[in-house]
């Protein structure tokens, strides 16, 4: 059995991948250490992204765990271009997966980071995982699970969010275990 923590990161200060939490996002962060206080841990891996990055370091600190930077974590890209209507292209882009705008990703290819993880951490010897990543991506990576989650689910997420994963071999257990304390 194994338990997967999907976090999403803290509230940040734009969508760049250099874009630092926000001082909420910043307390945020701290949160979480009190958060998982009581939950085992034994390896992290995070979205390269600097506010998915910042999410986990106090956690990371306090634990003492190494933070594993890994590419398939980081958010998936809609477009290069500035689109004043991109909630309704965000929506278009979850009813046909292989939907591509300029300069963006297809969700059929962000889904196949996200399976590409999925398996080498399920195959893993740690048990207690937990993954730092951004909204569209632990969208994808719980949808690899639970085919309902889409669009609607992203956009009921707050910054951070806590989704508890649970996998054996009879069942898959998802569950959103954040509670929005700040």
């Amino acid at each position: 059995m194994k338990t997967i923590y999907l976090v999403r990161h803290a509230s940040a200060d734009g969508q760049p991948v250099d874009s630092p939490l926000t001082e909420q996002g910043r307390k945020q962060a701290l949160a979480l250490v009190d958060f998982f206080k009581q939950k085992e841990i034994d390896i992290i891996y995070s979205s390269p992204f600097k506010r998915a990055l910042d999410t986990i370091k106090p956690l990371s600190d306090s634990r003492g765990i190494q933070v594993n930077q890994d590419s398939r974590l980081g958010e998936r890209v809609l477009s290069t271009v500035n689109f004043e209507d991109w909630r309704d292209k965000l929506r278009q882009s979850f009813e046909d997966f292989d939907l591509v705008f300029e300069g963006g990703e297809s969700h059929s290819a962000a889904m196949e980071r996200a399976k590409s993880l999925l398996e080498d951490l399920l195959c893993s010897k740690e048990d207690h995982i937990l993954l730092v990543s951004h909204g569209n991506m632990t969208t994808l990576l719980m949808r690899s699970f639970n085919e309902s989650f889409g669009y609607d689910c992203l956009m009921e997420m707050t910054n951070p969010d806590v989704f508890e994963l649970v996998v054996s071999d009879e069942k898959t257990l998802l569950n959103r275990i954040w509670d929005d304390r700040i």
